[in-house]
């Protein structure tokens, strides 16, 4: 057996916030030290969107397997408890393979699930449910923000007001139970982490501020370059509805927003732009808070390298050649 499928089987994750230059260095790793790539992204997931997400492209997933992309319709749910589910069996799969698992993306909230356990869905009256999701459209979503504030502001503080789907969740897991999610978060902390691997190095990616917003803002032109309005309206021609959480996200709700000639492409790019940086100052945020994350600058990819190497030296003395 490879000594790199132990007992105790390493894994590896590369996070950063979005346009920081995760997928070059990902690929760069992946064929260094023959690992496998699980995505760990809320949008990638859905099938379709590719452009808007900044999906790695065929080429770059013919390089090296990527687990986790293009695996439901955008009118699926798909949220952190499925995440840890499909995630948990994508490396498992890859041990198994005798091959590394790297985990790299921009979703805090699913890696924290991962790393930290997720308690079980909790069931949701259905009357509960359709009454907040008329309020949403009556009310609109900075009323409902607003209660969640009231009610649970560890939530509120992490769940952005046009994340629907999650407000929704927040407040109907408060009004069924009369408990705050973030309450159920941390009573379930640690306690059902899962036990598939041991050894985990985490890598955190940061460069100056005004460097990754000049990377956010270059990304958006491109974006809309290669095709982002054709990729919005297919996916209405499809049928898939507006106010489906996906195209609700950063670039998709932008574009439909031009479709629909609420803004001008001038407004459509500056609002994209905006938001973009806004929503990777965010990303920071949750990265920050997770103790374990080594912070490495992304212009060097040399000394991730080394760190990398010497990390499974250390689990497996002479068997990772630097």
């Amino acid at each position: 057996m490879n000594p790199i499928v132990q007992s105790m089987p390493p894994v590896l994750v590369v996070v950063g916030p979005t346009a920081i230059g995760k997928t070059a260095l990902s690929l760069e790793i992946a064929e260094r030290f023959d690992c496998e790539i699980v995505s760990v992204d809320s949008m990638q997931v859905y099938r379709h969107m590719d452009i808007g997400t900044a999906k790695a492209s065929i080429a770059e997933r013919s390089r090296v397997p990527h687990h986790l992309i293009d695996i439901v319709d955008p009118d699926e749910q798909y949220d952190a408890a499925r995440f840890v589910e499909d995630a948990t069996a994508a490396i498992s799969a890859i041990h198994h393979r005798q091959k590394l698992p790297l985990l790299t993306g921009g979703t805090g909230l699913y890696l924290k699930a991962l790393i930290d356990g997720i308690f079980e869905c909790l069931p949701v009256d259905h009357e509960i449910r359709a009454t907040l999701q008329q309020r949403l459209a009556v009310e609109g979503a900075g009323q409902l923000h607003r209660e969640l504030a009231a009610c649970d502001p560890p939530s509120a503080a992490r769940i952005h007001v046009n994340d629907s789907q999650r407000l929704l969740r927040a407040l109907e897991i408060y009004q069924s139970t009369g408990i705050p999610w973030s309450s159920h978060l941390q009573e379930q902390h640690g306690r059902t982490a899962p036990s598939v691997w041991g050894n985990m190095l985490l890598i955190g990616l940061t460069c100056e501020r005004q460097t990754l917003y000049d990377r956010i803002n270059d990304r958006c032109r491109r974006m809309l370059a290669d095709g982002l309005e054709h990729e919005v309206r297919g996916l209405l021609e499809r049928g898939y509805r507006q106010d489906l959480p996906p195209l609700q996200s950063i670039g998709y709700r932008h574009m439909i927003n031009f479709i629909d000639k609420t803004w001008t492409s001038e407004q459509m790019l500056m609002y994209l732009s905006r938001d973009t940086r806004r929503y990777a100052k965010r990303q920071y945020t949750w990265f920050n808070g997770m103790r374990q994350l080594e912070w490495h600058p992304v212009a060097a990819s040399a000394p991730i390298i080394e760190r990398i190497a010497s990390w499974l030296d250390e689990l497996y003395p002479h068997t990772i050649k630097t």
